[in-house]
């Protein structure tokens, strides 16, 4: 079947978007391909497009089994013969899925490296039929890539086993740097490099210091009620801790890194996957693989160290194509704590460079006064030509002042105060503050003293972030925090030889200021986590973000059918132990409810609807319609 009729019948999909069809175009031709695509691009259909054209079996490389298992799920139902090998199947189940390979039964085969690297499984598979091999989340192969994994690199050897085998490299999170790392740490130097935008219009943007985490948190979370998002987090002990406040909020909230117990990560993963209203707090040890469609924000309480991550860790919002919203929380403390780590780093210093560098780019994409999207795009080398017009800076420009008088200030003030001191002590020398360390140091008869008493506390406290961030001042993070200068940087601003641009920050909400003192880190507190939900569980609709809609969404259907539609589809997920959104995403069960179909041949238009989903769901559809009000 040519590539576009099985994309219409098979898939629903009537076109095929941006690179995808000269990208499998080059893979039916026999040619290896790089494809950079941004997440909700349509990766996948670049190698499962030409594994269903091509004869033989697809292997497909993937890093986690929840991810392998949705993507078997959902092609199971468009009726195309996939599986998985991974190590929680039965031994019964592997069996049965080694027996259909041998047998040439399978379209598509998903396998971990370590289980494709292991057992003799190159040895069968060299006695098949392949029609293609894809690495998905290829990035990880790269020792420059934000998540590294060794094993990645024995998938060099593929090329010479399996020679006339094309072979496809898939990530959604490469820089140049990374792409080239890849090819090459892959024998893939003949590969075509496919490169779409890596813009996500329905993605917002925001970044705002830190202030009182859980209050600004809660302002996001009130945006989404009844939604589905993630908060990462820097440590597994604040996961616990944030997920317990939540809860103790009255947010469904669970705590998810590596270090819990297999139950109860297993717990939260099935509600995550169950489709049910929940906000996951976790560390980075959940993330690739994230399938659910419908997570409507990602909020970052700690700064990650690189944009490659950021840009990772929020491209599991909106994968619907829906507006989604993203918020990076960023202090100066995060700043200090990952030049401190990377300074303790024993990797090899030609890696240490570019760590440094990709660090740098992260604080300088979160202290940004231009657009944050331009900013970010430029990291993986894409010039966006105009301001984006969906970030925290597009929709409220920030109001930048010439600060190099106060900057000369704050300077001073450490400098003359020893270079031992955090910002609390210094904003109250500052500001002509006399608590007890000021006069047990004799810091009320410095010339600074009293010299910034006509700016609040928190402009002080904004001012030495932003000096941290530029690295005019360092953090002590071995000592205790004390901030001293980088003379190089410092020296020129000092002399008057520089100018310093100063963002104003927003003032923090009243209810911040209140919280500020009484929202000290605590204990962990044990909270709930219940069994894994049914694949019944579905969410309410989820409430409209405040941000307005692209004028491209489609008009509001019609909620009545909308929500029957929901339901019947939660009664399916159960009966067939799958997650809802492997039946149909929301989007299709939107433009259903909008059209009313009243036969087969206009719900078969409906885009996402093939002839597998036609066929086993069609009439029962078309019944639930004609009698839905």
């Amino acid at each position: 079947m040519p590539p576009l009729d099985l994309l219409r019948r098979v898939f629903g999909f009537p076109a095929f978007r941006g690179l995808q069809e000269p990208a499998i175009a080059h893979v039916l031709a026999g040619g290896d391909a790089l494809i950079l695509m941004p997440t909700g691009g349509g990766k996948s259909l670049c190698y499962q497009v030409p594994a269903l054209c091509r004869p033989g079996t697809a292997i497909i490389v993937s890093p986690l089994i929840a991810l392998m298992d949705d993507q078997v799920a959902a092609l199971r139902q468009l009726g195309i013969s996939a599986a998985a090998l991974h190590s929680e199947l039965d031994p019964a189940e592997s069996r049965d899925i080694a027996r259909s390979l041998a047998e040439g039964g399978l379209d598509l085969l998903y396998v971990s490296p370590e289980r494709l690297l292991a057992g003799g499984m190159l040895d069968r598979l060299s006695r098949l039929k392949l029609a293609l091999i894809a690495i998905d989340e290829a990035h990880c192969v790269s020792q420059w890539g934000h998540e590294f994994r060794p094993e990645y690199r024995a998938l060099a050897g593929l090329g010479a086993r399996f020679p006339g085998v094309p072979r496809l490299a898939l990530t959604a999170t490469a820089d140049a740097r990374t792409r080239d790392d890849i090819l090459a740490a892959l024998a893939m130097d003949q590969a075509r490099v496919f490169t779409a935008s890596f813009h996500r219009p329905n993605l917002f943007l925001a970044a705002q210091p830190k202030a009182v985490e859980l209050t600004q948190l809660d302002q996001l979370l009130a945006r989404h009620r009844g939604g589905c998002g993630i908060v990462y987090c820097g440590s597994r002990a604040k996961t616990e801790r944030v997920a317990a406040a939540l809860v103790a909020r009255g947010h469904p909230a669970v705590a998810f890194h590596a270090g819990l117990d297999p139950d109860h990560k297993r717990a939260a993963a099935g509600r995550f996957r169950s489709g049910e209203p929940l906000v996951v707090v976790a560390t980075i040890a959940f993330g690739m693989g994230v399938d659910r469609p419908d997570v409507r924000f990602v909020a970052h309480l700690d700064m990650p160290d690189s944009p490659e991550a950021w840009y990772q860790q929020i491209g599991r919002a909106g994968r619907d194509g829906d507006p989604a919203e993203t918020l990076l929380l960023h202090g100066a403390q995060d700043i200090a704590q990952a030049r401190h780590w990377l300074a303790q780093s024993t990797a090899p210093e030609a890696q240490q460079r570019v760590m440094r560098t990709k660090l740098e780019q992260m604080i300088g994409l979160s202290e940004t006064v231009s657009c944050r999207t331009r900013t970010l795009l430029s990291c993986f080398g894409e010039e966006l030509p105009d301001p984006c017009g969906h970030c925290d800076n597009c929709r409220n420009p920030p109001q930048t002042f010439d600060g190099t008088t106060e900057a000369r200030k704050l300077l001073s003030a450490v400098y003359r105060t020893g270079q031992i001191f955090g910002a609390i002590h210094l904003t109250a020398v500052l500001r002509g503050e006399a608590t007890e360390a000021v006069i047990r140091h004799g810091h009320d008869r410095l010339p600074t003293f009293g010299v910034g008493a006509d700016q609040p506390a928190a402009f002080w406290r904004g001012l030495t972030r932003q000096m941290i961030a530029r690295g005019v001042l360092d953090v002590d993070t071995a000592g205790h925090g004390g901030l001293f200068l980088n003379n190089e940087a410092a020296r020129p601003i000092l002399r008057g030889e520089a100018t310093v641009l100063i963002r104003q920050d927003a003032p923090a909400p009243l209810r911040a200021r209140r919280e500020r003192a009484r929202d000290r880190p605590r204990a962990p507190t044990p909270y709930p986590v219940s069994p894994p939900a049914s694949y019944a569980a579905e969410p309410d609709a989820p409430a409209p973000s405040a941000r307005p809609r692209p004028q491209s969404a489609p008009p509001p259907e019609p909620e009545n059918l909308f929500e029957a539609l929901r339901a019947w589809r939660a009664d399916q997920a159960r009966a067939q132990s799958v997650p809802p959104y492997v039946i149909f995403h929301d989007t299709v069960l939107r433009e259903i409810a909008a059209v009313r179909p009243s036969d087969l041949d206009t719900l078969a238009a409906v885009k996402g609807v093939g002839a597998s989903k036609l066929a086993r769901y069609g009439p029962t559809l078309l019944a639930l319609i004609a009698t839905a009000p």
